[in-house]
């Protein structure tokens, strides 16, 4: 029998809709029978009890926001009657709550093992532009190589940017190390870097932040150096072919993979479906040595209380304080306010306020410890769950993930995208409906947690899906060519 509504947690004040429901229609709640009072949508939120003007909205046991006016049992709560309870600065203090996750390392993926040490899951070839000015070229390249497709190459790649000039600062710096770490991605079997030649981030810029830079299968074209640029860049491609057919897939342990978590296009069952499930498939990888990475600061936000008293030490809560404060103080600086979220999508999905899309948003990071809190544009440094700097941004995000170092990035949604990251980025549907009517976009549904199967075993279904991804399986958007690349601009244009 299917569920009408779900109560998370026992100390909510609103349950949550699996079904469209409508005016007159009853639900039992606590054994008390409910009158819903107006139609409301799957996913959103129904008050079961009366909560009073400036009460406090609990939704997964905690606040996500303060009622603007009595609302009557029954009623739909979201943004005409719920507010966000969030400010610009907070005090925080160090409570530590560890779950230090049993070791199994019993499980391994066929992988390629590169001459750095680090292990790919694709053995592509990437043609990257220093700066946008030679986005064309780059495209024109890839566009003629792909008939130099061969044996196990699985494919040749390039990722524009608007980027690369006209910076100065850390925003310079942020935009080298991101593309030093993506010419060193081990998905990456060998890479073009292709320059302009009067950029001031140019290929000797990006070289320098590229650590044993002579492990790499590497070629550098300076676009005004050369007579035909197309020409020589065909020529290197042919010569990076070369060398990467010779690799090939071993057995490696999952100590080795490195997973990011991002969610997007939210819907009220993300925190209850989706994100629980990606929530227990990274505390399954990270029991096996592997490591996984979250982001999207500004989706910590209401919830980063919990995250920093998982933190394993004081030093690294004090790194998440800096960098939740520090991203407070970003958006302060540019005149937004700190809860300028949720998206449109995200409100017509259920989602009220941020500390409601945070609270179901930092969920994909599971149970594990915080081992590490990174600066974007850095790279892992520990295995286990780490935090990483960068906004919500879909396309940022996921790029700063792959640039972590991450060979795969799982993407959960309930409104549905068709993007795709540098990396192979699983699309994880909150509600079956969706997976059904996107199925060339979405690869994963964990709708099917409401009836037909537990949330443990879809994550163990979701376990098997990235091994089998790891090992080779192509996934929808691969299917269809889409690859994107974003970075983050905060700095001045010059």
């Amino acid at each position: 029998m299917n569920k009408k509504f779900l109560k998370i947690n026992q100390n909510d004040n609103v349950v949550v809709l699996l079904e469209n429901m409508t005016k007159g229609e009853i639900i039992e709640v606590d054994n008390k029978s409910i009158v819903i009072l107006q139609d409301t949508l799957f996913g959103h939120k129904v008050a079961c009890q009366n909560i009073a003007k400036e009460e406090s909205i609990v939704k997964y046991g905690e606040i996500i926001g303060q009622a603007q006016v009595d609302v009557e049992i029954g009623e739909w709560v979201h943004t005409h009657n719920c507010r966000t309870s969030l400010n610009e600065h907070e005090d925080y203090f160090y409570n530590p709550i560890f779950n230090d996750l049993p070791k199994k390392n019993n499980r391994s993926f066929s992988g390629y093992l590169r001459n750095n040490g680090k292990v790919g899951i694709r053995n592509e070839i990437w043609i990257i532009p220093t700066v946008g000015c030679v986005n064309g070229i780059v495209k024109e390249i890839e566009r003629k190589s792909q008939d130099l497709i061969q044996d196990n190459i699985d494919a040749i790649v390039s990722f524009n940017h608007p980027y690369g000039c006209s910076q100065v600062g850390e925003d310079q710096i942020n935009t080298q190390r991101i593309l030093a770490n993506l010419v060193s991605h081990p998905n990456a079997a060998g890479v073009l870097l292709v320059g302009l030649g009067c950029e001031n981030s140019g290929v000797e810029d990006i070289k320098k932040q590229i650590q044993d830079i002579e492990k790499l299968n590497m070629k550098t074209l300076i676009c005004q150096n050369e007579e035909d640029e197309i020409e020589i860049g065909l020529a290197y491609i042919q010569e990076l072919i070369e060398v990467a057919k010779t690799s090939k897939r071993t057995q490696q342990p999952l100590s080795k993979l490195i997973v990011g978590l991002k969610c997007g296009g939210s819907d009220g069952l993300s925190g209850i479906t989706a994100n629980p499930t990606v929530g227990i498939f990274s505390d399954l990888l990270i029991k096996e040595g592997g490591t996984t990475i979250l982001t999207e600061v500004p989706e910590m936000f209401g919830a980063e209380k919990s995250l920093m008293n998982r933190c394993k030490d004081e030093i690294t809560f004090n790194k998440l304080v800096c960098l939740i404060n520090g991203f407070k103080d970003y958006f302060v600086q540019n005149n937004s306010p700190v809860y300028e979220n949720p998206s449109p999508g995200n409100k017509e999905g259920g989602i009220t306020t941020l500390e409601d899309k945070s609270l179901g948003c930092t969920q994909k990071s599971g149970t594990a410890i915080v081992v590490d809190v990174l600066h974007y544009g850095e790279q892992i440094k520990e295995q286990g769950l780490s935090l990483l700097e960068s906004p919500g941004n879909d396309l940022v995000a996921s790029t700063a993930l792959a640039a972590a170092g991450a060979q795969i990035v799982l993407f959960t949604t309930g409104r549905g995208t068709p993007f795709a990251c540098p990396v192979p980025t699983i699309k994880i549907s909150s509600n079956t409906s969706l997976y059904h009517k996107k199925n060339n976009w979405i690869d994963f549904d964990t709708g099917i947690s409401l009836n037909e199967k537990t949330l443990s075993e879809c994550s163990n279904d979701l376990f098997e899906k990235v091994i089998s991804v790891a090992t080779g399986e192509k996934i929808k958007s691969e299917a269809a060519s889409y690859r994107d690349m974003a970075i983050f601009k905060k700095g001045v244009t010059l």
